[in-house]
């Protein structure tokens, strides 16, 4: 399949969306499903007593320093909050957390809101399974579980066993299962641990056939994915040195490493497979062909769609690796091969993506074959499985699959059961079937069994969550932004909505990275269409919806198309009376808290509330911590003059300006977020309520144990949707909502 590297654009930036974006756990489903034929709602809650209480928000030192960028000095009063670790910011926190929550637990709407989630949420839910070896794994959770539990069995239609359960690593539920790798044969499995969101990584191995954890304990591991050798001797992984003390959630991540461990050994054993001490910014992502002949190393370089592949022999202990395809001139997914024939999926001279065929006995550029041309839609993943290409396409935000033979012909559609997301269809070339999920805004997630030679599906999995999808509907429009280009804006609410102009609205949007948002459901945003209202989704450029075209133009000096499609969506949503100014929210993270804390500065008259959650707000100095150098070629740099001139004029936290009114705005991050740094939020919100004028609320919520969003447990998952959605009832002017069935 593609993706097989866990390139760094992989991690950067998913974690966030699976928090916002998709359900509990996007790839688990319940085994039933019986629709409500009926549903009867409580009488509207009434909010009673409107009045905004006075915020006395915690006194914050502003200090006089001074950056000079190319001749233009620029204030930072806030430097020392970027020390996360220190007891004066440890104190900010803590007089910070007291405000908003004294406040948020004073909203009537809060517990009912929290109640309704915490129902709607306890449903059964189950994980693509796969084969490896003799065995099936796959996750599942009950309900409420902090984290899925990983199962394995014989049989698909067998007793299950639990492998790991998360649950018991921790009482928080703040040490999560980040991934897994079984061997070739399934008798063993690698599996990194998360502790309290960290991207930092802990690999272990098990035993499978005896439950039994083994010895083996790797550290310092990051953006890097385990692959096994064939003889299941041990597996390839990626990681950095020991960062000093004091410096492991905001000291710069470079020079990556690639590793081969020995099953039975200690990490100060294992070899070095590949370095390059004359590239700091290059990271590695090892994998093993099916065939066990070749290790494919695809060299990443920042979080930009380019990336280098090369290969080893494995057959040969002493083989070189070999610079395949170099330059840093396009992506190259490997999909998979046969023999020395290597098919890979690349937008070289393709921005919608192509899939072509490379002979290692004659590699060179001219001698390339295309096998799946470039087509209108994006060509967003190709998996090699059951001797076939399993194609999917994204044809205005939406997918389409195609099954293609290893010759290039297409052979059919597959046929989904709606318009909505799919994922999966992996496995092994000599399998006969694939499993995939599908989606949308009101259809929770469902698995189905593909049969790869008859073409035919079967729903093996399927939700019973206690609401009627018929009550629901999807609208896609396309919203012209201000140069004129169209933008996609899906739109979810209860049919028959009146167009009055006073519907409580979310606009969610992200706009980068070259990620695309397509329609998954939602138990949070679930719960925000019964209380009434509406949840619109922008497809703004940056993202990859359409392409490389699209993405590169939302990106470095064209990063105001962004902001420009998203605030035309809101006008749009406005004019169009789907809801007005007091009563539209708009909502992003990471990079979409950026596109949040951009839009708010630049048009702080346009919203009724702002959600900016783990954003990077500081675009000066973002690449200065952990990970943030690797987004220059998404971004530009302050230390290129004619990219600070960029930056400078969307940067949210430079764009504050003192005496402005503000729309109600809750910032969102988290304690131990080492992607975006909190440093970003807590320098935002400073400035915000240094600079707002008015009675509109200004606060930050820092969650304690957590990170940017994977592995963030069920129960501060719900925590947090029901504070945002607390805050929303209390700061939009819609004074009735229906909480609850």
């Amino acid at each position: 399949m593609t993706s097989l590297f866990f390139p760094l654009r992989t991690f950067l930036l998913s974690g966030i969306l699976a928090l916002l974006m998709l359900p509990s756990s996007p790839t688990v489903v319940s085994a039933q499903h019986t629709p409500l034929t009926k549903r009867i709602p409580n009488p509207p809650y009434v909010l009673r007593n409107r009045k905004m209480p006075e915020f006395q928000y915690p006194t914050t030192r502003r200090d006089a320093i001074q950056d000079d960028y190319h001749g233009t000095k620029i204030s930072d009063p806030y430097r020392w909050l970027e020390d996360t670790e220190s007891d004066e910011t440890a104190d900010w926190v803590k007089a910070q957390n007291k405000v908003t929550f004294d406040y948020l637990h004073r909203i009537e709407t809060r517990q009912p809101i929290a109640e309704r989630l915490t129902t709607l949420w306890n449903y059964e839910r189950f994980g693509r399974p796969f084969k490896r070896g003799e065995y099936y794994f796959y996750s599942h959770n009950d309900g409420l579980q902090n984290q899925s539990v990983l199962y394995v069995t014989d049989s698909l239609d067998g007793e299950s066993r639990i492998l790991l359960d998360p649950n018991q690593w921790s009482s928080d539920g703040t040490k999560a299962l980040s991934s897994y790798s079984p061997s070739p044969n399934g008798k063993l499995m690698a599996y990194s641990v998360s502790s309290a969101g960290s991207d930092w990584r802990e690999w272990h191995v098990l035993n499978v056939e005896t439950g039994e954890k083994l010895k083996d304990h790797i550290q310092w591991s990051k953006f890097s994915s385990a692959s096994w050798a064939h003889d299941n001797s041990g597996f390839y992984y990626s990681r950095y040195d020991e960062p000093k003390e004091g410096e492991e959630f905001s000291g710069t991540n470079y020079f990556q490493k690639l590793f081969f461990h020995k099953i039975g050994t200690p990490q100060s054993d294992d070899k070095l497979i590949y370095q390059r001490d004359d590239e700091k910014e290059w990271g590695f992502g090892g994998y093993v062909t099916e065939d066990g002949r070749y290790l494919l190393i695809s060299v990443w370089q920042g979080s930009d769609r380019k990336n280098q592949l090369f290969y080893k022999d494995l057959s040969d202990p002493d083989a070189d690796v070999v610079e395949l395809i170099s330059g840093f001139d396009a992506d190259y997914d490997f999909i998979g091969n046969d023999g020395n024939r290597f098919w890979i999926l690349t937008d070289l001279e393709a921005p919608q993506k192509r899939v072509i065929q490379i002979n290692l006995s004659k590699p060179d550029r001219k001698n390339w074959q295309t096998l799946i041309a470039e087509s209108k839609h994006r060509l967003e993943g190709v998996s090699n499985t059951g001797g076939h290409f399993i194609v999917q396409y994204l044809q205005d935000a939406q997918n389409r699959v195609y099954v293609f033979s290893e010759e290039g012909k297409q052979i059919r559609e597959v046929k989904l059961p709606g318009v909505g997301s799919t994922s999966g269809f992996g496995g092994k070339r000599d399998e006969t079937e694939t499993f995939y999920s599908f989606t949308n805004y009101v259809t929770p997630t469902r698995i189905y069994r593909y049969n790869i030679a008859t073409g035919e599906s079967q729903l093996y999995k399927e939700p019973d969550v206690a609401f009627d999808p018929d009550q629901y509907e999807t609208k896609q429009v396309f919203v012209p932004s201000k140069d004129g280009t169209n933008v996609p804006l899906f739109i979810t609410s209860k049919k028959g909505l009146k167009l009055d102009g006073k519907n409580p609205t979310i606009l969610y949007g992200y706009g980068g990275f070259d990620i695309s948002l397509t329609p998954g459901f939602s138990v949070a945003n679930l719960v925000w269409l019964e209380m009434g209202g509406v949840y619109a989704v922008a497809n703004l450029r940056g993202g990859g919806e359409y392409g490389l075209r699209w993405h590169e133009a939302g990106m470095r000096d064209n990063k105001q198309n962004v902001f420009d499609d998203f605030i035309s969506c809101a006008e749009w949503l406005i004019d169009e009376k789907y809801t007005n100014t007091p009563n539209l929210a708009i909502r992003g993270g990471s990079n979409g808290g950026l596109l949040v804390g951009a839009c708010m500065t630049q048009r702080p008259d346009l919203y009724g509330a702002a959600i900016p959650a783990v954003g990077v707000m500081d675009m000066l100095r973002y690449h200065k911590f952990t990970i943030g150098w690797a987004w220059v070629g998404e971004y530009g740099s302050s230390d290129d003059e004619h990219q600070f001139n960029t930056l400078i004029k969307y940067s949210p936290l430079h764009n504050l300006k003192p005496g402005t009114e503000y729309p109600p705005t809750m910032v969102t991050t988290a304690d131990h977020d080492d992607r975006v740094v909190p440093g970003h939020s807590f320098k935002f919100a400073a400035e915000l309520q240094h600079c707002h004028q008015g009675a509109n609320p200004v606060l930050i919520r820092i969650e304690e144990s957590a990170g940017h969003g994977a592995g963030t447990p069920t129960s501060k998952r719900i925590d947090a949707a029901a504070d945002i959605f607390a805050f929303l009832t209390d700061v939009l002017k819609n004074n009735r909502w229906t909480i609850g069935e």
